[in-house]
């Protein structure tokens, strides 16, 4: 058989990580499992890069324009329902121009900002564990340099 018949390929998503007085900006999205916390996050589309990717998809969830500035991990999640394997990019970043009319992607039902403290005690809410891994790193000071990440167009 030859390799490129059993290459294994995760989806790969993005996720913003914006924390403003003490707060940060979730999504809260209907799924299978019902309503569940998120943070703004998407998968990678064709010929896209990561950075335009998270700028696209927090614009699309939240109705803000988000730029980042910093990495702040790379995760690796299988879900234990489907078999179904993600690599998670998740960047930090500034958030500008939120357009209050702009209607959300289908199956957001609300962008809203939770303390750490609330987001802990929603575990059961989460997407996936992930949501609250992030949020860990983010506090924890984890940034890694955009320039880590090269696109060739």
């Amino acid at each position: 058989m030859p390799d490129q018949d059993r290459q294994w390929k995760p989806n790969v998503t993005v996720a913003a990580v914006v924390e403003r007085n003490g707060a940060f900006l979730l999504v809260e999205e209907q799924t299978a499992d019902g309503l569940r916390y998120n943070q703004p996050a998407g998968h990678l589309e064709a010929g896209e890069s990561l950075l335009d990717a998270v700028v696209r998809e927090t614009l699309e969830e939240t109705a803000w324009q988000f730029t980042p500035t910093a990495l702040i991990g790379v995760y690796q999640y299988r879900q234990r329902q489907s078999g179904i394997t993600y690599l998670r990019f998740a960047f930090t970043g500034n958030l500008s121009g939120h357009d209050a009319n702009r209607p959300l992607d289908t199956g957001i039902v609300d962008a809203l900002w939770l303390p750490a403290a609330a987001i802990h005690a929603t575990r059961a809410r989460h997407r996936s564990p992930l949501l609250l891994q992030c949020v860990e790193d983010y506090l924890a000071g984890q940034r890694y340099p955009l320039d880590l990440l090269y696109h060739h167009v």
